[in-house]
């Protein structure tokens, strides 16, 4: 058989491991998401420490350290937004608002913090992204529409 058409090994076959991408822009963050990110690194460093002491497989240390390479990259790239005065819609406040007819309310995070099932959203997603700015009482323009999202009202997320 000829050498071209012989397989060194299976890992040469198996898709590419990327590294996870990091989101565009600034990292901006609460004090409570540099919290969870500096809990994350140190998490995941310990995880590392274990597969490398347990012998285990090549692929989960990998995997491993490249989560480890993620997290440690958003907490030295991670920059405290400014402190939230309350007055106006920006990270690290909770606001309450109509949409739609409907009333809801979430807090704007970090990137890394978001949760939206939580009643967290990054400040980079479009809903947020539309209200950074508004007042209690403005209305502001969403998904095409003037006035599609009235602000009803603005809080400082207490930091937890």
């Amino acid at each position: 058989m000829s050498v071209a058409f012989r397989r060194e090994g299976d890992e040469e076959h198996l898709e590419p491991k990327f590294e996870i991408p990091i989101p565009p822009g600034p990292n901006l963050v609460t004090p409570r998401g540099l919290r969870l990110i500096d809990e994350k690194v140190a998490e995941v460093e310990a995880a590392v420490a274990r597969l490398e002491a347990e012998g285990a497989e090549e692929s989960e240390i990998k995997a491993a350290k490249r989560d480890l390479r993620y997290w440690q990259t958003r907490q030295i790239t991670a920059e405290p937004a400014p402190e939230p005065d309350g007055e106006t819609v920006e990270i690290g406040t909770t606001v309450s608002f109509t949409l739609a007819g409907k009333h809801r309310t979430f807090s704007i995070v970090g990137d890394d913090e978001a949760d939206p099932a939580a009643g967290s959203v990054s400040w980079t997603a479009p809903l947020a992204r539309a209200m950074i700015g508004a007042e209690a009482g403005e209305c502001v323009a969403f998904n095409g529409r003037e006035d599609a999202i009235e602000v009803l009202d603005v809080n400082v997320t207490p930091a937890g």
